[in-house]
């Protein structure tokens, strides 16, 4: 007799012939479907290569906002215009997603409506012609990431403090926020005070800053305020955050981010102890180690001076470079010279992104006391070789000669960013998670 045959179940359920009752090998049977349901989804989580990524919102816990709670009978949700959730940021990915072109949402600045831009990323003033770049937006596959409001950003950050750290990439990603509120502000309520290490705007209807502090590694370094161009003579004092860190102190929402700074392809002379050893005291190491230790002497400063209570603490992933056109089959490129549309192959990832680096920064993050909330912008930033500022830039406060554009090669600048463009939505993954 089969086991297994309903019949033979049925008949067993009187008990005799040491048959099971049916309710038992239902549990058992119940039982077995779940550890493989748990080891199936253990698998998919070990799987995964994409570090810092969130867990992706199911659709089964999909939960409403308290004021639309008593709404749902009256109002029933319409699953069928779309089945993304509200954006919730412990449960969704900012990684999985894709970019939409809608010509419909216009920017909320151009480079010629706000005044704060530096020429270097005012890409449409400096002679671009195509805009097509301007409109696509970043669309969760899970979750609805809300639009960037600059009446509810400023009511969020009223009284506050909050201040960019680190390089011209991060200064960028400054300058958008600014330009994103700024346009609802009169004009006898802001002001903007520019400095060579420390920039403030000030929104004073709200008694909010927002401010930006350049330490391009975030230690220090030879080449905080003279900047020198060659990577081979910086030296970085890897074991001092000190003289950076003491303008940090008091701020409210503390937003970091270093990278590219690192990426000379060179070995980095690493000193320990004070720049009066000048040429004698540094060490050369490898770029992922001067990293790491550079980050530890950051994330120890964080740990034991930042009151969790009273300041939240975020760090801006890799703004990935995108340099080789063979990285997206355009073997006929010059770098992002000339790319008017994004990357639409899903997980591309190019030379420009470095998952080493990045994995230190997971790394020393995961053992830090102080909460560190991530901006992952690498993955989404990944796709848009079309967003750089190219030839459509300055070089040493210069703008670009008609002869220097027409050689992309030695002058397209393809890490920094157009504004508006692509900061604007790393502002609004901020923006989500303010």
């Amino acid at each position: 007799m089969n086991p297994m045959n309903p019949k033979s179940l049925s008949a067993s359920r009187g008990g005799g012939g040491g048959k099971m009752p049916l309710s038992i090998v239902a549990i058992i049977l119940c039982t077995l479907a779940f550890m493989g349901l748990l080891y199936t989804e253990r698998l998919s989580f070990l799987s995964s290569n994409t570090i810092f990524r969130f867990k992706p919102c199911p659709a089964a816990r999909y939960k409403l906002p308290k004021s639309d709670s008593k709404k749902l009978k009256e109002k029933p949700l319409d699953y069928g215009a779309d089945d993304r959730f509200e954006f919730d940021p412990e449960e969704c990915s900012i990684t999985n997603g894709k970019w939409v072109f809608n010509r419909s949402i216009k920017p909320l600045y151009t480079d010629s409506s706000c005044p704060y831009l530096d020429r270097q990323v005012s890409c449409v003033k400096n002679g671009r012609n195509d805009s097509d770049y301007l409109y696509w937006h970043w669309q969760l596959d899970d979750c609805m990431l809300p639009r960037f409001n600059p009446e509810i950003a400023l009511r969020k950050l009223q009284g506050k403090r909050l201040m960019f750290v680190g390089d011209s990439l991060q200064r960028g990603q400054w300058q958008s926020f600014v330009c994103l509120v700024e346009s609802v502000i009169p004009k006898s309520q802001k002001s903007m005070k520019r400095g060579r290490v420390h920039s403030v705007f000030k929104a004073k209807e709200y008694n909010a800053t927002i401010e930006f502090y350049w330490a391009p590694f975030l230690i220090e370094s030879n080449s905080d305020v003279h900047i020198i161009g060659d990577p081979k003579q910086r030296i970085l004092k890897i074991d001092s955050v000190a003289k950076h860190a003491q303008n940090w102190i008091g701020v409210d929402t503390l937003v970091f981010n270093t990278y590219v700074w690192w990426m000379s392809g060179l070995k980095i002379k690493s000193l320990w102890g004070n720049f009066s050893n000048g040429e004698e005291g540094y060490e050369e190491l490898e770029a992922p180690v001067s990293y790491r230790i550079g980050l530890k002497t950051w994330a120890n400063w964080v740990d034991t001076t930042i009151d969790p209570n009273k300041t939240r603490v975020f760090f801006t992933t890799m703004s990935p470079t995108h340099q080789r056109s063979e990285d997206w089959g355009n073997k006929d490129g010059i770098k992002c010279f000339n790319e008017t549309k994004p990357i639409l192959n899903r997980w591309h990832w190019g030379s420009g992104s470095d998952r080493k680096m990045m994995n230190v920064v997971s790394s020393v993050a995961s053992r830090m006391k102080t909460p560190i909330t991530f901006i992952n912008i690498t993955q989404l930033s990944e796709y848009r070789i079309d967003a750089h500022s190219s030839v459509y830039t300055e070089l040493q406060g210069q703008l670009l000669t008609e002869e220097q554009r027409n050689d992309p090669l030695h002058f397209a600048d393809c890490i920094h960013w157009c504004l508006p463009g692509v900061p604007d939505t790393w502002n609004q993954l901020l923006f989500a998670h303010l």
